[in-house]
């Protein structure tokens, strides 16, 4: 009798083709972990490839490009930790998807990096230590490499473990460490470093009261009015234009002052101009969108999608403007250093450093951006698109005084206040407001509003403002990011130091 020889060998077959399976599939799934790593040394090995084409100096050609390296590396941190700050809340509305937010925030950091970054990038390059102080042009390259070195070490550790840091912080610690290790306390520029720290108090304070604004706004003209979608089409188009016309009036006098003088009523009258135009082709815009909607909260979220994209492309242009002189400031002081120049007030970045800085920060977002996105979107505070449109651009607006004043304030404190900003007006708008205390009568019939919900107000911020314990987290790892990044910075500077000087 013959043995069913067939079936047997089809089992066999069908198991070898399983194992087939299971190992292409381990094998994408490694090649995708290996991915972004592969992608990331890419870009560092066409920073160097830009350093050794463009440097023209006789010598020291090896430490411009090994810096140019680690220029790379530090911008992709930037992009990686930074990044929240742009599109998280955004993406914690629900108001974009996350690629379309990292799309955004790519294209609009690299203009606004190339376009209005060179103005802090002198602050950070010639303002924090005195290179003449130092041990001549040599002893400046090493105390910038260091400074950069350990200040991308401690930004990727933080965005490993979750945390968003302040890039600004983590630099400004680092060339202070290697400033005192090279030549003590008197080469650090103490008055600036002064200014420099208050620009970090004033600016979450400022972004908190700016967004505060911005929401009280939006509850007293829109969201608390009898007819939501009537409020909406009349006021919508009016906070379009003025977000167009203060950008664009910000972009015509500060940001590209390097190319061409605009005095400031020019630049005034061009913003004004662009405001009306953006208010004219947003009006039919919100017109049409409104159609058809019921009149609730819930309806605005349809409405409000363009201006939080609007804001958060606003916000990267901000950021890239601001927080590229993080990963290029060091990088042009060594240029200029190895040159035989010590960077002065009146330094110019070439432009193939602003490029490593603008596509750095953008190849990090896109690659390790994701991840602390979900952070501060989702599990920092619960927002709605309203109120992270007011987080957003209040933020961007703070972030832009500051470019525009030559301040490398953090975009991380800027952001974080802004929400801390608008969770306690909304407490306090909760215990206060009349207009929200007649709405909800008129709605609900409830005639003693106040003396019902006051047990509930504990639960309310519980449930629906910032948590506490990230904000004491988040706080924590500030306060220790720079003495870690200038303990780190000295000890890498005493190294580099005695193998080469």
């Amino acid at each position: 009798m013959a043995k069913p020889r067939p079936r047997l060998e089809k089992l066999t077959l069908d198991k070898d083709l399983d194992k087939f399976s299971l190992a292409e599939e381990a094998s994408h799934h490694v090649m995708r972990r290996l991915a972004a790593p592969g992608l990331a040394a890419l870009f560092l090995i066409l920073s160097m490839g830009f350093a050794a084409s463009y440097f023209t100096g006789a010598t020291g050609a090896a430490v411009v490009v090994a810096a140019a390296a680690v220029a790379g590396y530090m911008a992709m941190n930037i992009g990686a930790n930074d990044v929240t700050n742009n599109v998280g809340a955004a993406v914690g509305a629900k108001a974009i998807s996350m690629p379309v937010a990292l799309g955004i925030a790519a294209v609009f950091e690299i203009a606004g990096a190339l376009i209005a970054g060179r103005k802090v990038t002198l602050t950070i390059e010639a303002g924090i230590i005195d290179g003449t102080q130092l041990v001549g042009a040599e002893g400046l390259v090493w105390v910038m490499l260091s400074a950069l070195i350990s200040s991308a070490i401690w930004i990727n550790i933080a965005t490993y473990s979750r945390a968003p840091v302040s890039t600004t912080h983590s630099l400004i610690g680092g060339i202070i460490g290697a400033g005192v290790a090279a030549a003590g306390l008197s080469s650090v520029k103490w008055w600036a470093i002064a200014g420099i720290t208050a620009s970090w108090t004033i600016s979450p304070v400022l972004g908190g009261v700016i967004a505060a604004l911005f929401l009280a706004f939006l509850k007293e003209f829109v969201i608390y009015r009898d007819d939501k979608i009537s409020a909406a089409r009349r006021w919508m188009p009016v906070v379009l234009g003025v977000t167009a016309g203060s950008f664009t009036a910000y972009v015509a006098v500060f940001a590209i002052d390097h190319l061409a003088f605009v005095p400031l009523p020019t630049g005034l009258s061009i913003g004004g101009l662009a405001g009306i135009a953006c208010y004219i082709v947003s009006e039919p815009w919100i017109h049409r969108q409104s159609e058809g909607l019921e009149n609730r909260n819930q309806s605005l979220r349809k409405l409000f999608r363009l201006p939080l994209i609007f804001s958060a492309a606003l916000l990267s242009f901000a950021h890239g403007a601001n927080d590229v002189s993080n990963a290029i400031g060091p990088l042009s002081a060594i240029v200029s250093a190895v040159d035989g120049v010590i960077s002065s007030a009146d330094s110019e970045a070439p432009f193939w450093v602003l490029l490593i800085g603008a596509l750095g920060i953008s190849v990090g977002l896109l690659l390790y951006g994701p991840l602390l996105i979900r952070v501060v979107g989702e599990e920092i505070t619960r927002l709605n698109p309203m109120r992270a449109f007011c987080v957003a651009l209040a933020t961007a607006v703070t972030v832009l005084l500051a470019s525009a004043l030559g301040l490398p304030i953090s975009s991380t404190h800027t952001a974080v206040g802004a929400v801390f900003g608008v969770g306690f007006f909304r407490e306090w708008y909760t215990r206060h407001s009349q207009r929200r205390l007649e709405y909800v009568r008129r709605k609900t019939g409830q005639t003693e509003f106040m003396e019902k919900g006051e047990t509930n107000f504990a639960e309310v911020r519980r449930r629906r403002l910032v948590r506490r314990s990230h904000f004491l987290t988040i706080v924590a790892a500030w306060v220790i990011t720079v003495p870690v990044s200038a303990l780190l910075s000295a000890f890498l500077y005493l190294v580099l130091s005695g193998l080469f000087l």
